[in-house]
């Protein structure tokens, strides 16, 4: 079988890994498809590794594809063909008659128009919403997987209009609908909804997408519910729907059939060897200054912040009066009981999970099972998203707007605060004072990248909780330069570095990084750091990140 001539596709993408194995007819002899969770070169050799156990160790010419592909193919010294000559490679090899082919992946989304022997391609360029990642987002805050949110989507009721510019911010969409008590199939298929809209307004551009239209990619191949959005938003028939097998493996094919006659072979072994023995990729991303120079640079910074800390007594022996507020925000809930001269007595943080009256009752419940007889609450009060649904759930004395509520706090701590910085889960704030009152807001307004939740995902995309994320932070020696993106490029990014053997904590500290120059260039719109202020405080969760 060895002296066959077959070809090897090898599509790079930024959330997987495909390969297509052909043999001289063109016919498939093997395929799979992966999640490579950065290692991409741990998960290839996987996949070859299992096509020797299939078809044998075959001698292939191999051609490398996709986004990830090209630092990959060099060092390789294997040919690389870009994406969309190999997808138009596998359609005409598949589906000749195809007008427009829709290709969905981890996080690009494509259009490519086929007229006259002319092909017009065009791609998600600033924002990556309405992609398989966006996707996966989304069924995390339904507590389900992409599968899962197909299931739901089978049996909806009614779309509900959801905005698919960006993960965080059709959170903010949803998370009201939770609240209203809208059922997990309306949302899946409003979810999928907002994934074609974004695909069609955001790439078509008011150009027709008629014809015969290929659906290709992940997400379009093993989601049918998002298909049935597709065909029903653009009025297919079923003719002119083409749904071809194996169509998420299309770039692998393309790639496999774009192989050169006279091609150097190699067996699926020995490529599979030199990938386990790590191939050195030389740094194409910028790299910047480590965080700390040390344990001991590190420990200096901790003695500096553990100045700064919240007077705290024992609740279970205080006598008297004490005092409740409840933030309800986007992604978490918090709870705080003080005293009458200001120290904490018991707090509470959790994630909403989608249901912040449910973690608001759960947190005033575990307030009174360790309250103690002696003491008693005696005002009340709200604030954050669901102030106002928290107020007349649970008949707290007031609600209060957010920013009234942080200046409060950091006064408290800093009667001269001349600036407030929040990050919080899906919002980032800059709040300026003058003059003990609150002289202007600034908000992230059209994008969240660089917000806590954005890191959260990042840290569950790589298999680690945030704590331990942010821990791998403090001594990266090569911090990655992600700029200050959307959330999803920012990604792209990092998938370019991960090609080039950073690590987690290079990963972690570069979106420390990220993560406050988003703050100061994009929301505050700062050109030097002394326009901040004098006195400045920050608030919210994501600033338990000592990176």
């Amino acid at each position: 079988m060895a002296e066959k001539k077959c070809s090897l596709g090898i599509d790079i993408g930024s959330t997987t890994v495909k390969i297509a194995v052909l043999n001289e007819e063109n016919k498939l002899l093997f395929s799979d498809y992966r999640r490579h969770f950065a290692r991409i070169q741990e998960t290839l050799a996987d996949l070859l590794e299992e096509a020797v156990g299939e078809a044998g160790d075959l001698n292939v010419r191999p051609v490398i594809t996709g986004s990830g592909g090209l630092a990959l193919a060099r060092s390789l010294d294997v040919p690389f063909v870009q994406e969309v000559i190999a997808v138009s490679s596998a359609l005409q090899h598949q589906a000749p008659q195809t007008d427009v082919a829709i290709e969905l992946g981890g996080e690009d989304a494509k259009i490519i128009y086929f007229e006259n022997g002319n092909i017009e391609q065009r791609m998600n360029g600033v924002c990556a919403g309405g992609t398989g990642s966006f996707i996966d987002q989304m069924a995390s805050l339904l507590q389900t997987d992409a599968s899962g949110l197909n299931e739901y989507a089978k049996n909806y009721q009614a779309v509900y209009p959801i905005a698919a510019r960006c993960g965080v911010f059709a959170k903010t969409d949803i998370q009201p609908l939770i609240n209203e008590g809208a059922t997990p199939e309306d949302l899946s298929v409003s979810i999928f909804q907002a994934v074609v809209n974004q695909t069609i307004s955001g790439l078509a551009c008011g150009k027709p997408i008629r014809g015969h239209v290929a659906f290709l990619g992940g997400p379009l191949h093993f989601l049918s519910e998002l298909r049935a959005c597709f065909i029903r938003t653009l009025r297919l028939d079923e003719e002119h729907a083409i749904i071809p097998d194996n169509s998420h493996l299309f770039a692998a094919m393309g790639s496999a059939l774009n192989a050169e006659e006279d091609a150097a072979e190699v067996s699926l072994t020995g490529l599979g060897a030199q990938l386990r023995s790590g191939i050195r990729i030389a740094f194409e991303v910028a790299r910047l200054q480590a965080l700390f120079a040390g344990p001991q640079d590190y420990e200096t910074f901790l003695e500096r912040q553990a100045r700064h800390r919240v007077r705290t007594r024992d609740f279970a022996s205080y006598e008297g009066r004490c005092f409740l507020g409840i933030d309800a925000g986007s992604t978490t809930t918090k709870a705080a009981v003080i005293s009458e001269n200001g120290d904490l007595l018991y707090s509470f943080y959790d994630n909403n999970h989608g249901n912040p009256l449910g973690t608001s009752i759960r947190a005033v419940q575990e307030i009174y099972a360790h309250m103690p007889e002696t003491a008693e609450i005696v005002y009340s009060c709200s604030t954050g998203y669901g102030e106002q649904l928290i107020k007349a759930a649970l008949l707290l004395d007031e609600g209060e707007v957010e920013t009234v509520a942080h200046y409060t706090a950091a006064a408290f701590f800093d009667p001269d605060v001349d600036c407030i910085l929040d990050i919080g889960g899906q919002d980032m704030k800059c709040i300026k004072i003058r003059d003990h009152a609150v002289e202007s807001v600034l908000l992230n307004e059209a994008c969240s990248s660089g917000c806590g939740s954005f890191i959260e995902n990042f840290a569950q995309s790589l298999d680690y909780s945030v704590q331990d994320f942010a821990k791998e932070a403090l001594f990266a020696e090569h911090p990655i330069d992600l700029g200050t993106r959307c959330t999803v490029f920012m990604n792209s990014k990092v998938k370019q570095a991960q090609k080039e053997g950073a690590s987690v904590a290079d990963i972690s500290a570069g979106l420390a990084y990220s993560v406050i120059k988003n703050a100061l260039y994009k929301v505050i719109k700062v050109s030097d750091a002394s326009e901040l202020g004098r006195h400045i405080v920050v608030q919210g969760g994501t600033f338990y990140n000592d990176a």
